[in-house]
């Protein structure tokens, strides 16, 4: 008599939890978390910062953006970061029925002993095209002012018809003091008005002023304003010049610029230039 053989299948066991574990909910909820927070800090300095270049255009359309409203009088700034510039391409942009360029301004010189190689070519050839021209040193805040101030008047001669000079602060100071650094930029100001017989021009940033450049005899010179993506500008005090982006694209210039605009009219930029 055969008999059959009756096997048992393995049960399964339930794995015990050890102490303390913390649960698979808990652990797919906090990486969730962290993969929001990742997103949110993405978001919040590489995309919301230049989330301007994507929103739909209700104003100007040129040169590659929307350009600011209301303003008549447009230009750049270009340094050798702009390559070979093609002038008489560019001097095109002249004749613009909606927005010519009006104005150029050229990096010079940065700190003590530091020349930007496409400047003398540059700014002679702005004057030969027929732009108003200006010039402009970037400063560096551990360098002695005075040695700036001479570097630049040393390599920049300025004619009647030209912008005043341009002091472009944007780096922090570094172990000085706020008193320091607001005594420092005043001294190169100084220096080259006496030179020139003109107060400069100062370029910073809307915060950075707030920050740095706060101090009310600053107030006294005219302000080149730094200030990208947005459709009006955010500082509440009096502004000459405004940069709104670092995105242009014109004629003549196989780079990005940076667009500028007047806060006049055509008349008015001539009357802040030169005389003698």
């Amino acid at each position: 008599m055969k008999t059959t053989k009756i096997t048992k299948k393995p049960t399964k066991r339930k794995r015990k939890k050890k102490s303390g574990e913390t649960p698979v909910w808990k652990r797919n909820l906090f990486a969730i978390g962290i993969v929001c927070a990742l997103g949110a800090v993405f978001y919040f300095f590489f995309v919301n910062p230049y989330s301007f270049r994507w929103k739909p255009c209700y104003g100007f359309k040129g040169y590659g953006v929307c350009l600011p409203c209301s303003y008549t009088v447009h230009g750049i700034d270009i340094s050798h970061y702009q390559g070979k510039v093609n002038w008489q391409a560019l001097s095109s942009s002249q004749n613009d029925p909606e927005f010519p360029l009006r104005f150029v301004f050229l990096k010079a010189t940065e700190g003590g002993d530091l020349m930007d190689d496409t400047f003398q070519e540059n700014f002679q050839c702005a004057k030969d095209w027929g732009f108003v021209r200006g010039a402009y040193h970037y400063f560096i805040p551990n360098t002695d002012a005075r040695k700036q101030a001479q570097f630049f008047i040393n390599q920049v001669k300025l004619l009647p018809g030209d912008l005043p000079p341009v002091l472009d602060v944007e780096v922090s100071p570094k172990r000085k003091t706020q008193q320091q650094f607001t005594q420092n930029v005043k001294t190169w100001l100084d220096v080259v008005e006496a030179y020139y017989g003109v107060k400069p021009i100062l370029y910073a940033s809307y915060k950075f002023k707030e920050k740095y450049l706060n101090d009310t005899i600053f107030n006294r010179y005219p302000y080149w304003i730094a200030h990208y993506y947005v459709d009006s500008v955010q500082y509440k005090g009096r502004w000459d010049f405004w940069q709104h982006t670092d995105a242009g694209t014109v004629p003549g210039i196989q780079e990005q610029v940076d667009l500028d605009v007047f806060n006049g009219s055509l008349e008015q930029l001539l009357q802040l230039t030169i005389t003698k």
